[in-house]
């Protein structure tokens, strides 16, 4: 009776509790990676970690192609063998948790909240992919997904500048270390290799094209950027000990949560400040745009109205705070765009102006 509770071998045991343990593993993991282990992108806590699970994850591709393909033959590793697959699904979920933990916090509109929900759905997915682990394309496929969107934020921390240059860079980089490890795996697997070299190589292909060109439409996060903080006031202030006085309208909790436009009662002559705090990682210095834009109803289409530059340093955890403001903004539907050098969308405050004849109620806050 006893020995029937128990499993008889590592594979029976994986098989009997694996749906318990990933989705407690995923819950926890995400957990650890969005409250301990990745707070910024620019801490080599984290990086270390990324990479760690990288190599982790390219170490189980040629332990499992080669004892497949009869290369590995010690006993130890074969004993080993079933839990392969599960370690290196839980590599690349740890990989996909973090993505999925930075590029939300960069994400700043709905079209770079369709890649974050993709890459939750590899999350997500990868709880069901253990079997297709035990193939050689999936597996390239998988892991050159994953140095590339390792390196597009990696880069810009690395050497601290950021561009069109550095994200084809980093897609050069991911396409290297891909080639490596299909080298090496012609080395352990040569006739698994080969096989497969033409199905692994229009794999790296199709992503390489996909990704490139989600980024040239400005659909990715614009990683390592992120907009920390933002708003419409009535009122900014920078204060002799560097911070800053915000006078602006309170806002309702689910307002503040949630992306309803703010709404900004305006006396006659008066002037509203978009306030921002960006983050970037320390020793990057980069160019931003805010571009003021007014919804015109006769044409049914936003049109620029002023646009201001500012320079931001990066290094606080908080964000680098700045601000731009517009001198007696008509009644309507205004929105401030807080772009990059290259135009990428870092965030955006949407507020309604309403004509006002008395000064609304107004609330002081310090940033």
């Amino acid at each position: 009776m006893v020995r029937r509770l128990l499993p008889k071998n590592l594979e029976e045991l994986i098989h009997w509790y694996e749906r318990f343990i990933s989705p407690l593993s995923l819950v926890a993991g995400f957990l650890m990676d969005n409250l301990v282990l990745l707070r910024r992108v620019d801490l080599w806590t984290s990086n270390a970690l990324l990479l760690f699970y990288l190599s982790f994850a390219a170490l189980g591709i040629i332990l499992l192609n080669g004892i497949e393909a009869g290369k590995f033959k010690q006993p130890w590793l074969l004993k080993i063998a079933p839990i392969i697959p599960v370690a290196e699904q839980f590599a690349f979920g740890g990989l996909f948790s973090a993505f999925v933990s930075l590029y939300s916090r960069s994400a700043a509109f709905y079209g770079t909240w369709i890649f974050v929900a993709v890459l939750a759905g590899l999350l997500i997915g990868n709880e069901r992919f253990r079997n297709l682990y035990l193939r050689f394309s999936f597996q390239v496929a998988m892991y050159f997904t994953a140095l590339y969107l390792f390196f597009i934020f990696f880069l810009p921390v690395a050497f601290h500048k950021i561009g069109d240059f550095m994200f084809l860079l980093s897609g050069l980089i991911a396409v290297g270390c891909a080639a490596a490890l299909i080298l090496a795996l012609s080395r352990v697997a040569p006739a698994l290799e080969k096989k497969e070299r033409t199905k692994s190589a229009r794999s790296i292909a199709v992503i390489w094209v996909l990704i490139t060109t989600l980024y040239f439409t400005n659909l990715i996060p614009p990683l390592p950027l992120a907009l920390k903080d933002a708003g419409v006031y009535h009122s900014v202030t920078r204060l002799s000990d560097g911070t800053y006085s915000l006078v602006g309208e309170p806002r309702t909790w689910y307002q503040a949560l949630l992306p309803f436009p703010a709404t900004f009662h305006k006396t006659a002559g008066e002037t509203a400040y978009a306030f921002t705090a960006v983050f970037a990682p320390s020793g990057l210095s980069t160019p931003i745009t805010y571009i003021w834009q007014y919804y015109d109803p006769s044409i049914h289409d936003w049109v620029s109205k002023s646009t201001f530059n500012l320079t931001i340093n990066g290094g606080r955890d908080g964000g680098y705070r700045g601000y731009s403001l517009k001198s007696n903004p008509a009644p309507g539907r205004w929105r401030v765009s807080v772009l990059t050098q290259t135009g990428l969308v870092i965030g955006r405050i949407s507020f309604d102006v309403v004509d006002a004849t008395s000064s609304s109620e107004l609330l002081t806050s310090v940033h």
